[in-house]
């Protein structure tokens, strides 16, 4: 794969990725603070205690990238012919802080640095807001405000100290999202500490593996509790091509479908869909740091042709012939504008 990367639409369509990271010096610096003084999860230690002391070239490369919103990143897109990237602040954001005073201090001041970044650069840019959820009505304030600045969706980065969003306390941020008419992207974090041992001594606690069984549960846990149902013009978007859920969706309605039946568990509700029918309806998926053709076909076949979007995970997965893959899949010309662009410009409200 040798083609050259260029932006402006020059193979028929923009390339948007939209499921990029930045961070803020402050956040880095409390994820620091936590891990020193003993206050970070199992899985902050893990990940945090990596990639924000580690001298190690991966880590030193990454920290460097997403704490620029500037000339560095702009070359990146332009290197890898990327035309818009739809940012959001890094996992966990500031969901692990305790205190949550601070946590919507930091968070505040992180969406007024990205309104500012994607206001310098508007043809680029395009922001989401991050929350903190451990205080729903501020962070459903804060979504209100974050569509004020410009903001084209919300972040979450999955649990919330071992909490879900399927929390009925967590209300007010799916009632600002049904105002706004704005997505909700699920980002994972590691497991909290009740799921993530056996995950941890492996090493799978992280990209490789934990992320997505722990970011696809959050995700079955709202629709099985009928978030969709009660929110039906609601949009979820999860990445790493669904967190393994289109290959599931089979047995996911099956055994869904007996467990209601059978009346087994008390928060197992009839629904007015089929798992399949909320994904292939509410829910979006992005290929982020999964440019296999295989999956990416897989998941166009079972979801449909407008519910997969393209992402690089950048900083975390920065390669160009993961972007050549994607313009080099066996789909239709249509298609694959779709997933490179249109599909993500529909979600996102961008035209």
């Amino acid at each position: 794969m040798t083609h050259e990367l260029k932006t402006g639409g020059d193979r028929g369509y923009l390339r948007i990725a939209t499921e990029e990271a930045f961070a803020t010096r402050e956040q880095i610096d409390a994820y620091l603070r936590m891990v020193r003084d003993g206050t970070a999860d199992k899985g902050m230690v893990s990940l945090w205690g990596f990639y924000a002391q580690s001298p190690s070239e991966r880590a030193m490369l990454i920290i460097e990238r997403l704490l620029d919103l500037d000339k560095q990143r702009l070359a990146d897109m332009d290197a890898t012919g990327i035309d818009v990237a739809i940012l959001s602040l890094t996992s966990p954001g500031v969901q692990p802080l305790l205190d949550a005073q601070e946590a919507k201090g930091m968070v505040a001041r992180a969406n007024d640095y990205l309104a500012e970044r994607c206001e310098a650069h508007p043809t680029r840019f395009v922001g989401m807001t991050s929350i903190a959820p451990q205080d729903p009505e501020w962070s459903a304030a804060e979504i209100r405000r974050g569509a004020e600045l410009g903001f084209r969706g919300v972040m979450v980065n999955s649990h919330t100290q071992g909490e879900y969003l399927d929390d009925p306390k967590y209300d007010p941020i799916f009632r600002a999202l049904a105002e706004t008419g704005q997505p909700l992207y699920i980002h994972p974090q590691t497991p909290p500490d009740s799921m993530i041992g056996p995950m941890l001594e492996a090493g799978l606690d992280g990209a490789i593996f934990g992320f997505g069984v722990e970011t696809g549960m959050h995700l079955l846990r709202l629709i099985t509790i009928g978030i969709f149902d009660r929110y039906p013009e609601l949009n979820i978007i999860v990445g790493h091509m669904g967190e393994a859920l289109p290959y599931w969706l089979y047995r996911l309605d099956y055994m869904h479908q007996a467990g209601v039946r059978a009346k087994r568990y008390e928060r197992m509700k009839p629904l007015k869909k089929s798992i399949a029918e909320y994904m292939q309806s509410n829910v979006y998926v992005t290929t982020s740091g999964m440019a296999w053709e295989p999956a990416i076909k897989f998941a166009q076949g079972v979801l449909g042709e407008d519910r997969v979007m393209y992402a690089m995970d950048y900083p975390y997965e920065y390669v160009a012939d993961e972007v050549r893959t994607h313009d080099l899949l066996d789909i239709s010309d249509e298609v694959k504008k779709k997933l490179m662009q249109t599909n993500a410009e529909h979600v996102f409200g961008l035209k």
